[in-house]
């Protein structure tokens, strides 16, 4: 007994010693840990123990140094969790530059909350955390919980850096299976990392002295490419509900039964009430079209969180009453009119936002929003269910191009949602211009747009006057100065997915008189000006999401007493990041006309082109600034 006494004694002594060997002083980081970095995560240490399939104990302590301002965002002092978890401890120490402890915050003193913001799809009930504001840099935080829970749906994915210009000198991950229960795990972008596997435990991976990644122009989101790993087990409980999943087939038969069936039941009233607004519809594509119109009128998007700790939709009929849900809910809702009138559609689950795929060949629980698959032969449809303004069938960049979980009753399926890109995303504009002698000009300007361009510009129709107005002179226009708008219509086609602008302008002192000279800048009304920081020798590759195509139609009517001269040659610059054109004629002696078209590719690219994008985005901005110059009529 007194051996035993002696071993538990040795072993706590020498895993007391051990954490004191993290130095938490700033002064002790290594220069080249210190270089391109915000933050230094100094130890970060994540212990999971899989008890049984309805029992998981979480222990973290995490030790970060933060250098800077921005590298306060790294620090993330929020601990999600349901009713069937129960917080054992959670504290945040605060140390100065020294490693002297300067403030310390206790369970006691973390603010609890409801945790319902109606987006994330997979989201607790609750969540406690405190904001610590800092007085000087750099500092040192020391992050601890340790929770149990009845859900192991959800096992935590090892994120060893959290995103770009944070350094690591040490991350571990380690999972504890005493009952040797069936894991999955699956490991991504590992490559070139120090990140090191001990056998010991079922799953151990260790990361130590990794330099800050610098984030680079137009660099893919860090999720995508830096190292993570993801873990789930095959036989798992979600807040008392029983699973179990080898597969996405498997794991939507899951959802499908257990937090989707009877969902969507809907009361005779209302399912006679969906059948005569579709009753003089000729196909299931108008009736779909006809439900989502009055689903977008009847309700409103606002954060419900009930059921299943907000996994489960509440049930359709609760939507109808209250006129209102949230992502899950009111995609739920719409599923069930459809069904109401014979048309199947499906629930899918997808990450929103910053462009992201579902892993396709690891099932566990992803996703942050939920929308609504209608099966149409080769012209599968997608709903927003949560915008009351988004047209039909339309998703925006906000779901598009990426990889789904679609919840079928034969199991789960991967497939991707549509993509606007390239030429989809067009704008048009044609533009009628009186320069007057004294500098000034007035214009009739007419403006289309379509996919992203279309969904980037939609909400204006909904401003007033003189909020339209402003919107154009200090965001569209900002860079014209005296400006005045005499008349604006910004007209929504819904149904064509196409938005147009109509406006009258007025520009005082836009060309300069110099003498017998009357200079202008020929693009009046859509400068491409962006050109990508210089990097001398760039790490990463780089993409550019959806492209676009604007194509800028100008006829320009010059002062009486000026003349045309020579025209600028038409310019053509051809690179496989895109396209620009821009050509001049002469219409008749006081008329001129210029067409510029401005192509961008979307696409990933490698890091070794990134100095040829840089250079045609340079070339474009040059054209962008062209100016011509009238002279005086000869008298």
């Amino acid at each position: 007994m007194k051996l035993i006494n002696l071993l538990c004694f040795l072993t706590l002594f020498l895993q007391t010693t051990h954490s004191q060997e993290v130095q938490t002083s700033a002064l002790t980081i290594p220069n080249e840990l210190k270089e391109n970095a915000n933050a230094v995560i100094r130890q970060n240490n994540t212990s999971i123990t899989l008890l049984s399939d309805d029992k998981m104990v979480v222990s973290k302590k995490e030790i970060i140094t933060i250098l800077n301002q921005n590298g306060d965002l790294v620090l993330d002092t929020y601990l999600h969790y349901g009713d069937d978890t129960k917080i054992n401890d959670i504290s945040l120490r605060i140390l100065d530059v020294n490693g002297n402890e300067i403030e310390k915050i206790s369970k006691s003193k973390f603010i609890d909350i409801n945790a319902t913001d109606g987006f994330s799809l997979y989201n607790d009930d609750r969540v406690t955390y405190v904001d610590y504001t800092p007085n000087t840099y750099p500092y040192t935080a020391i992050f601890e919980y340790e929770y149990k829970t009845a859900s192991t749906a959800l096992i935590p994915t090892w994120y060893p850096i959290h995103s770009y210009n944070v350094a690591v000198e040490n991350s571990s991950y380690s999972i504890h299976n005493p009952n040797n229960l069936k894991i999955r795990s699956k490991a991504a972008n590992f490559e070139n990392y120090n990140i090191t596997k001990d056998t010991t435990n079922s799953i151990n991976y260790t990361l130590k002295n990794q330099p800050a990644i610098k984030y680079e122009s137009n660099s893919d989101y860090y999720f995508n490419i830096l190292p993570n790993l993801l873990v789930s087990l095959e036989s798992f409980t979600l807040r008392g509900v029983k699973g179990q999943a080898k597969d996405w087939r498997g794991f939507g038969q899951w959802m499908n039964n257990e937090l989707l069936a009877g969902k969507t039941k809907l009361d005779e009233t209302t399912i006679i009430k969906a059948k005569n607004l579709v009753k003089n519809a000729e196909n299931n594509i108008e009736k779909a079209k006809i439900l989502y119109t009055y689903m977008q009128n009847k309700t409103r998007y606002i954060s419900v969180q009930v059921g299943i700790g907000g996994w489960q939709p509440v049930n359709a009929s609760d939507v109808e009453k209250l006129a209102y849900g949230d992502c899950k809910g009111l995609t739920i809702y719409m599923k069930a009119l459809l069904e109401a009138v014979g048309i199947p559609s499906y629930y899918s689950i997808v990450y929103a936002g910053n462009r992201r795929n579902i892993d396709s060949d690891f099932a566990s629980i992803q996703g942050n929003h939920v929308i609504l698959n209608i099966p149409n032969n080769e012209n599968e449809l997608w709903l927003e269910c949560t915008s009351q303004t988004l047209p039909f069938g339309f998703l925006s960049d906000f779901t598009d191009d990426r990889d789904v979980l679609v919840i079928t009753p034969n199991g789960g399926e991967i497939k991707r949602t549509p993509s606007y890109k390239n030429h989809t995303n067009l704008q048009v504009t044609h533009a009628d211009i009186k320069l007057n002698k004294n500098g000034g000009l007035v214009a009739d300007l007419e403006r289309i747009s379509t996919g992203i361009k279309y969904s980037n510009k939609y909400h204006l129709s909904s401003l007033n006057e003189d909020d339209l107005h402003k919107h154009y002179k200090t965001e569209t226009w900002s860079y014209i100065n005296n400006l005045d708008i005499i008349f604006s219509e910004a007209i929504n086609d819904r149904d064509n997915v196409q938005f147009t602008e109509k406006l009258n302008l007025k520009v005082n002192d836009y060309a300069t008189l110099n003498g017998k000279d009357y200079i202008f800048t020929v693009n009046f009304f859509n400068k491409n000006r962006y050109i990508p920081r210089r990097q001398r020798n760039r790490q990463l590759p780089f993409i550019i999401e959806n492209g676009y195509k604007d194509e800028d139609n100008y006829i320009i009517e010059i002062p009486d007493g000026y003349e045309i001269g020579l025209l600028p040659e038409t310019v053509e610059i051809k690179t496989k990041f895109g396209e620009y054109y821009r050509i001049f004629k002469k219409i008749n002696n006081n008329k001129i006309s210029c067409k510029i078209t401005c192509s961008i590719n979307q696409g990933n690219y490698p890091k070794e082109n990134y100095n040829a994008y840089r250079l045609f985005r340079k070339q474009i901005a040059k054209q962008e600034n062209l100016r011509l110059i009238l002279k005086k009529s000869h008298q």
